[in-house]
């Protein structure tokens, strides 16, 4: 008989069998081929099939329990779907196996191509993460123009301060080496680290004769440098992180519009933000009375569909009304700005810089986020 390839194989007949006597794996293939003769024509004779190559070889395996036998009968074929189907069937019509009463169920047919698709899409991954080099002509010209702007990292005075180009009047000073590396990749060129949170005399010097910008991260060690390098440096800017970021971990879009959002020391310095915790706290989680409310509501309402954003005094009173992309630079700046009314969704963003500049509470449709002392109405 013709053996069928496993390559060749398209699916597999899955059947269970059960009868009432002792049997053999030669009754059970015995009664296949001999009970599905003539079922199904000479073009699906069993026998002829398996000797095309087109049935392969039937595997059986027996358990006996006491007089009764069952078992499982697994059936390879490289027929198209409906052949493989009728053989199922048809082998599903023996009720004799041997000497014996029998009965034969087929569980399913499996597509076996099926299976092989999934093994070569997980070798594929496989494969694919032990690629070590980049095929991609972008991403090699990418860490070329990366290894070439990393390579042009020099150091500085006794300290050896890693920086980049610093012979230009407008200097941004920065935390440690990782920072650096990051603004010169991304373009920025003109930095200095300072190796550590300690101020260095290299700093102090520059300092003296350069434009100084302080970048820092977005938390709350980034501000205590701002105070410490500020009480004994001429820093003329700083630059905040986004909260809760790092300079180091910046992407370049987020370097620019940081550097862009500079402000002066002097301004950083007076903002309420250096109230301490439970001060801002204190102030933030005074109650709005019923009164309060209504004349927010008011407000609110004939602010609808404007798209602004309305700043308030302490007595309700309207201070100015501005665009939503420009509100955060507006609170950096603008002093005695109690709550904030916004129209529509108050973002992560928003919040941040209302905690920063001392706000009692922002009322809006909607919030990103709950999370801050901040008193929050919704409207």
């Amino acid at each position: 008989m013709a053996k069928i390839s496993p390559v060749s194989i398209k699916y597999m007949i899955h059947a269970n069998f059960s009868a009432e006597g002792a049997l053999e794996k030669p009754d059970v293939i015995g009664a296949i081929f001999g009970q599905t003769e003539g079922l199904l024509g000479s073009e699906l004779e069993m026998r002829e099939l398996q000797k095309e190559g087109k049935i392969g070889r039937i595997e059986v395996d027996l358990r006996r329990d006491g007089k009764k036998t069952t078992g499982a009968i697994n059936i390879p074929t490289a027929l198209d779907q409906s052949e493989t189907t009728l053989i199922a069937a048809a082998i599903e019509t023996i009720e004799r196996i041997g000497p014996c009463d029998s009965q034969i169920e087929v569980e399913r047919i499996e597509d076996v191509r099926g299976s092989k698709r999934d093994y070569i899409v997980e070798r594929a991954k496989k494969l694919m993460q032990e690629i070590h080099g980049k095929t991609d002509s972008r991403e090699i010209s990418t860490e070329i123009k990366d290894s070439a702007r990393i390579a042009s990292i020099r150091e500085h005075g006794e300290g050896k301060l890693p920086c980049g180009d610093i012979s230009g009047n407008e200097l941004i000073v920065v935390e440690g080496r990782a920072d650096v590396l990051n603004l010169i990749r991304n373009g920025v060129n003109n930095v200095i680290g300072m190796n550590g949170t300690k101020l260095p005399d290299e700093i102090k010097e520059l300092g003296k004769e350069k434009e100084i910008i302080l970048f820092v991260d977005g938390d709350r060690g980034g501000k205590l440098i701002v105070q410490n390098v500020s009480d004994n440096a001429n820093i003329k800017y700083v630059v905040i992180a986004p909260d809760g970021k790092e300079v180091e971990e910046l992407t370049g879009k987020e370097i620019l519009m940081a550097l862009r959002k500079k402000i002066l020391v002097g301004d950083f310095l007076s903002f309420p933000r250096s109230k301490n915790n439970s001060e801002k706290e204190e102030t933030k989680k005074m109650e709005i009375s019923n009164e309060e409310m209504n004349k927010l509501k008011e407000i609110s309402k004939k602010n609808e569909g404007s798209g602004k954003v309305v700043l308030l005094d302490s007595s309700l009173n309207e201070i100015k009304k501005v665009s939503i992309k420009t509100v955060n630079s507006i609170l950096n700046h603008e002093k005695n700005i109690s709550i904030i009314i916004v129209d529509g969704i108050a973002t992560n963003s928003l919040i941040n810089s209302a905690v920063d500049a001392g706000c009692r509470a922002i009322a809006a449709k909607n919030f990103t986020t709950t999370d801050t002392n901040i008193k929050l109405l919704s409207l």
